[in-house]
């Protein structure tokens, strides 16, 4: 497996793979090519279907134009083989022309389809699943964390404070931030009133409200284009600052602790990254929002002191419950239903770190089981639901009127 680093990334919303990814590959492009008379850039798949929405060709045409003219091409029924989200990029100058194919496979990551390819990175971690890192946690009485410190080394964890410091920021941007959203649907922000609303109930209720709105200001700050951590994704990145922003404030937990449970979380992700994947246009909503839930309930575990067991527990129930959950984003915006979910699945990790926390630990089905159905259910899922918005919310809620 990849260093947390390549899991963890601090970038600009509102979608890692639709426009984190597409702006990395066209920096990439466009230093190859500095002499360009202009460029071309098509589009296909998920990355055709809802690049506007997910403001796609604006992250591309913000790096090429200032180099040459843009052309950009939509193809959203044409999906290369190797990932939904392909891209290709042209250079042409005079009679000279030259071309890159490249896919954007989510969390921000990009790849060229081959087994070894430019993106290519050493492998950190040994071992690629959860069964054999519990077995090594067992065999020598330490945590999943003190794995992350001996794969990665001590500065991994300068890393991990940026993000953790980052992920505080967002929360506290968007509990601050009233107003309306980008785009058609003319949404408006919600965190700052349920963070205001929250304060007011008895603390049996507070809980939950806090981390709606710590979940829904996080997500409300990406649909915007503002600066957060994919963990894993954009489009879930309110998960985990949801839930560790709200322990961290109410249980006086200290930034060592934090980091532990960051680092925990990480090797939940990763692992679904290796064996399956962790885009929605992949395997839909439970490879983004889902995966984030098991991250998130990890890490909850990690912080009252589970056991690696019961931690795996937590991450297993996270997972399983969002087995199926399509990607229908309306209008192809990270928006509806995704900034709802957000807050839900924040809530949903709390609620599986108490049931594993009951328990033993033990339990029939397996974190590496879930991830291996996940990755099976969503190739079963029909392309319509895979971050197309061809179908499900993405097709029956709104018809479409244009802004005033």
């Amino acid at each position: 497996m990849k260093s947390l680093r390549q899991l963890y990334r601090i970038g600009k919303g509102p979608s890692s793979s639709h426009t984190m990814g597409p702006q990395k590959a066209a920096k990439i492009f466009v230093t190859k090519h500095p002499d360009a008379q202009s460029f071309r850039v098509t589009l296909y798949g998920s990355l055709a279907a809802t690049g506007k929405g997910h403001m796609t060709d604006v992250a591309i045409k913000e790096v090429l134009q200032p180099v040459a003219p843009v052309t950009i091409d939509w193809k959203p029924s044409v999906f290369l083989p190797f990932h939904p989200n392909g891209m290709k990029f042209e250079y042409f100058k005079d009679d000279q022309h030259d071309e890159w194919t490249v896919y954007s496979v989510g969390g921000g990551a990009l790849s060229e389809g081959k087994e070894h390819d430019m993106f290519s990175t050493e492998d950190v971690y040994d071992m690629n699943n959860l069964k054999d890192i519990m077995d090594w946690c067992d065999h020598y009485g330490r945590s999943y964390w003190e794995y992350v410190d001996q794969c990665e080394g001590p500065e991994i964890w300068d890393y991990l404070q940026e993000c953790w410091e980052m992920m505080q920021e967002a929360v506290e941007r968007g509990i601050n931030h009233e107003g309306r959203l980008p785009g058609p649907l003319n949404l408006q922000r919600k965190a700052p009133v349920y963070y205001v609303k929250a304060r007011g109930y008895k603390q049996s209720l507070q809980t939950r409200g806090l981390v709606y709105a710590y979940a829904l200001a996080v997500s409300e700050e990406n649909a915007s284009g503002g600066t957060i951590v994919t963990a894993p994704t954009c489009g879930s990145c309110g998960v985990m600052p949801g839930v560790l922003y709200h322990l961290s404030r109410g249980h006086n937990f200290s930034d060592t602790r934090i980091l532990h449970a960051i680092a925990t979380a990480g090797i939940f992700g990763n692992v679904v990254k290796q064996n399956a994947s962790i885009s929605g246009a992949d395997v839909g909503c439970q490879g983004e929002v889902g995966v984030a839930c098991a991250m998130a309930s990890a890490a909850a575990c990690q912080l009252f002191g589970g056991s690696p067991d019961q931690i795996e527990y937590a991450a297993e129930m996270g997972l399983e419950h969002h087995l199926g959950m399509t990607c229908d984003p309306v209008c192809g915006l990270v928006q509806i239903p995704c900034i709802e979910r957000n807050a839900f699945a924040a809530t949903r990790a709390l609620d599986s770190n108490l049931y594993a926390a009951f328990s033993d630990g033990k339990h029939r089905v397996s974190f590496d089981q879930v991830v291996r159905v996940m990755k099976q259910t969503g190739h079963d899922i029909p392309s319509l639901y895979k971050e197309t918005s061809e179908g499900g919310l993405a097709k029956n809620v709104f018809n479409h009127e244009p802004e005033p």
